[in-house]
């Protein structure tokens, strides 16, 4: 069920809206759609500021503007695919996410582990152990990415291999 998701979307999202077929990821909880829109045409001289300006302003505008529509679409494949919907947006090199699930998840912590969570609090970079635990997986996400991408890959081979065995 979850290959069909892109292709549903590629289907249900209007033409024009999107420069290619948005980017559709999901897991057990959420279906994340992100779409690429045509970069600006700007002056030439625009800074790199303006330049990202002009880019958030293209997002927020296409934000506002399909609003009405992503619900909807949102809502029908919500009812399809029993997941919830989050939206977001690419201009350049800017990305948005409009809306997006914050799921909890439970996890076992020993005291010093705890004691590196209640450091980042106290030291202004977290509100909360919740949010402290959020920052730490974002952080290993940004510097391992190679290594996480290929454990991705290694997961889907071992699927791929399940899948051929004498159990199916």
């Amino acid at each position: 069920m979850a290959e069909d998701i892109p292709g549903w979307f590629a289907n249900k999202v209007p033409a024009g809206w999107f420069a290619r077929p948005p980017d559709v990821t999901s897991d057990g909880d959420e279906i994340f759609v992100v779409g690429t829109l045509p970069d600006v045409e700007l002056a030439a001289g625009t800074t790199e500021e303006g330049r990202a300006a002009a880019r958030s302003a293209r997002i927020d505008r296409f934000r506002e503007e399909t609003r009405d529509d992503r619900v909807r679409i949102a809502r029908e494949a919500e009812r399809q695919f029993r997941q919830k919907v989050a939206w977001g947006a690419r201009c350049g090199d800017q990305t948005k996410v409009f809306t997006a699930l914050s799921v909890p998840v439970m996890t076992r912590l020993r005291m010093s582990e705890r004691a590196i969570l209640d450091t980042l609090v106290a030291g202004g970079v977290a509100r909360s152990r919740s949010d402290a635990l959020a920052w730490c997986v974002r952080l290993v996400g940004m510097h391992q990415a190679e290594w996480i991408k290929g454990l991705r890959d290694a997961i889907v081979k071992v699927d791929e291999a399940r899948g051929k065995g004498p159990l199916n």
